[in-house]
């Protein structure tokens, strides 16, 4: 059986405040108390309560947007996912709304409430690791939302996307059968992503199968960036000791080692390798260009678009939900 919704008398009783402050609180916060304020906050996110027109709408299902909650939106290989999502869904008369959250969970909860009182029929959320806070209301609110980008270690039926791990680790085996042994690792923040935390197990585990252990020194947690990459590279060479190659968690972070490599006078791959991960457009005109694995990131928008419609109107989807992302071998990454 379901939860009952809150109300907001529910919120105005655990704030301990009035019915008046308690909705003056969300309406106008600027016009109550800081204290006041806190406490109806604090019941909002304890309660999971969302306003009661967007409730409404909820429950009537006639809103026709789909909402998609984003990590971020300054990596290209979103822009291909959100174009497919909003032509798909076009396609079938629907509206699509975007938000992002920096890979921040407070703000993750804050733009899933948003999105829930606001009113949308269904939800695309990329990755499978979320706040409970985030899950947690939409369930209560029966909203149909799919996983997107990632099928590992998961047991929700309706995730859209590929294995993080076995991409990586395929990627991996190529750089050992190029005969690399040193090898740095380029990646991003983990918490809260399992597709950059899938990425260096399927790395390391490609890399143990033979013998090769990944130096603590040479594995790097830098942003998902240009600047991120320029980072790495700068940071492995005041090190010390030069790996033969360097493995990056997204193609942003290859191309900036690529463009400190150029400052710097290094060679690629005479003198050292790179490779990325998600083949995005520039991934094809670098210098030289990246080896990478290849994201299926517009199938995954228009397969998730589907998806979540078929769910929204209670009606089997058609789609296989399990994509494949191969290796693209190109120039950065030499044999020895």
């Amino acid at each position: 059986m379901k939860a009952a919704r809150a109300t907001l008398a529910d919120v105005a009783r655990l704030a301990g405040v009035s019915l008046g402050s308690a909705s003056r609180a969300l309406s106008v916060p600027d016009q109550v108390k800081p204290q006041t304020l806190e406490s109806v906050q604090r019941a909002v996110e304890q309660l999971g309560y969302v306003r009661n027109g967007a409730a409404q709408a909820l429950a009537s299902r006639k809103t026709r947007t789909i909402a998609a909650l984003y990590p971020t939106l300054n990596n290209p290989i979103y822009a291909d996912s959100i174009q497919a999502l909003q032509q798909t869904l076009w396609a079938h008369g629907y509206q699509l709304l975007i938000a992002s959250h920096e890979y921040k969970a407070d703000r993750e909860i804050d733009a899933a409430r948003a999105i829930v009182e606001r009113g949308v029929d269904g939800l695309i959320l990329v990755g499978t690791d979320h706040p409970p806070a985030v899950l947690d209301l939409v369930h209560q609110y029966a909203l149909p939302y799919v996983l997107t980008w990632s099928v590992d270690n998961t047991h929700y039926p309706h995730c859209v996307g590929f294995s993080n791990f076995d991409a990586a680790y395929r990627l991996a085996k190529r750089v050992v059968e190029h005969g690399h042994t040193d090898i740095a690792l380029c990646g991003g923040a983990m918490e809260g992503n399992e597709r950059a935390r899938a990425r260096v197990a399927g790395t390391r585990k490609a890399l143990a199968e033979s013998g090769i252990a990944l130096r603590p020194e040479w594995m790097l947690e830098v942003p998902f960036s240009f600047e991120g990459g320029r980072h790495a590279l700068r940071t492995l060479l005041e090190r010390g000791a030069r790996p033969s190659v360097v493995i990056c968690g997204t193609d942003l972070q290859a191309i900036g080692v690529l463009d400190e490599c150029r400052t710097q006078g290094i060679d690629v791959p005479g003198q050292l390798s790179v490779t990325g991960f998600d083949d995005i457009e520039l991934a094809n005109i670098t210098h030289p260009p990246l080896t990478t694995v290849h994201v299926p990131s517009f199938e995954i928008g228009a397969r998730s678009a589907r998806h979540v419609l078929a769910l929204v109107e209670a009606r089997p989807a058609q789609d296989e939900m399990v994509l494949d992302a191969p290796v693209v071998m190109r120039d950065s990454l030499g044999r020895l």
